[in-house]
């Protein structure tokens, strides 16, 4: 997930864009990349009191993981199938099912249906561990769905977004766009703003009415440049920072910006080179570079507050505000907690060596954090 490499989609073909990172375990590769040394760790100054809680496991992580979070109820999938609910507080396992085959996708929940997508291109949707209904997707997706008001909202690599009942897997309504040659086999933007589905559709944010999909707002984050479609392509990649009605979103290696949801404008942009997704908190947005800077911008003007460069080419991922930390992990299976004011290191969790694969979350007071090896880890506050 931490490179500036990614497997491209064209309708139903598949291209190849080269980067200078190391690359998934999915994506096909045969050239050989030099990979820049990874910066040593500095000390651990053990600022906060964080231990292992808890530990289990599902097959290992090789698609775009979301970890589904209602109350201290986590949602989890393995590269199998298997999704898996667990009780954050204790660690115990509440339901598990299977989606019949390889996921591409998941975990949309909203604590009673949960949804995931399977590489056969289904939409499988589950009700207390059980599931309740399938329905094939007219175009790959990479996003988890997002399950919300009784409704299954799907976000296709294609930039279609599609609603069906969460009850009954009936498709409500579908939204096409006019397609790009090329798109990003990567999560995308997709979140509720009060009344408003916003997607991220190419370089701009979308507010969608949810009932049928038509179109109340557009905003640019980035705007497609350069002379090949390789060099145009700015799809809005990763979880985007909410705080009240402004969305901040990154584009995938050219932009990072905000936007007002209730009015459809934007609030500022700022050039920025990264592929994941972002975090914040009202006073600020926190994002990490493709080469290992974690930055911070302030959240009302997109002015640097601070950047940290002593993560360098570590391949760190999605990073998640918690209290008064930034947390990120990467690719070593190390969890770094940055102070929120400066970036200082504040404390430095371990988990099984493998590379972190997902944004890390908060289930009720336990930090959640899911490795590429399928180790899933609860970390509370001592």
């Amino acid at each position: 997930m931490r490179t500036a490499a990614r497997l491209l989609v064209a309708g139903a073909a598949l291209a190849v864009l080269a980067g200078c990172s190391s690359m998934p375990s999915w994506m096909p590769f045969t050239g050989s990349v030099e990979k820049p040394q990874p910066a040593e760790l500095q000390p651990n100054p053990n600022l906060m009191g964080v231990r292992q809680s808890w530990s289990a496991r599902v097959a290992g992580v090789d698609f775009p993981l979301a970890v589904a979070v209602n109350g201290n109820q986590a949602t989890v999938a393995g590269a199998d199938g298997t999704v898996l609910a667990l009780d954050a507080d204790s660690g115990r396992e509440l339901w598990r099912a299977s989606a019949g085959g390889p996921l591409a996708a998941g975990v949309g929940s909203d604590g009673s249906t949960a949804a995931v997508i399977t590489r056969a291109n289904d939409l499988v949707a589950f009700d207390g561990g059980k599931q309740a209904w399938r329905q094939r997707l007219t175009a790959l997706s990479f996003t988890a769905p997002l399950v919300a008001g009784k409704r299954v909202f799907v976000l296709g690599a294609d930039r279609s977004v599609s609603a069906f009942d969460g009850a009954t897997g009936k498709r409500l309504w579908s939204q096409a766009r006019p397609g790009e040659p090329l798109v990003l086999r990567e999560a995308g933007v997709m979140l509720a703003v009060g009344d408003t589905l916003v997607v991220g559709q190419g370089g701009r944010l979308a507010g969608l009415n949810p009932l049928n999909g038509t179109v109340r707002w557009e905003a640019p984050i980035a705007t497609p440049r350069g002379i090949n479609d390789v060099e145009r392509l700015v799809d809005l990649v990763g979880r985007a920072s909410r705080v009240g009605d402004t969305v901040c979103a990154r584009a995938f290696q050219a932009a990072v910006g905000c936007v007002d949801a209730s009015r459809g404008t934007l609030v500022w942009t700022q050039r920025a080179t990264g592929s994941e997704g972002l975090a914040g908190d009202p006073a600020n947005v926190f994002g990490t570079e493709s080469d290992g800077k974690v930055v911070a911008w302030k959240r009302d003007s997109g002015q640097r507050a601070w950047t940290n460069e002593k993560l360098l080419h570590r391949g760190l991922g999605t990073p998640f505000a918690l209290g008064r930390s930034v947390v990120v992990g990467d690719d070593f299976g190390y969890v770094h907690m940055l102070s929120r004011e400066d970036g200082s290191l504040l404390n430095r969790l371990s988990t099984d060596g493998s590379a972190i694969a997902a944004a890390p979350v908060l289930a009720g007071n336990t930090l959640v954090v899911v490795t590429r090896n399928g180790g899933i880890f609860g970390f509370t506050p001592q």
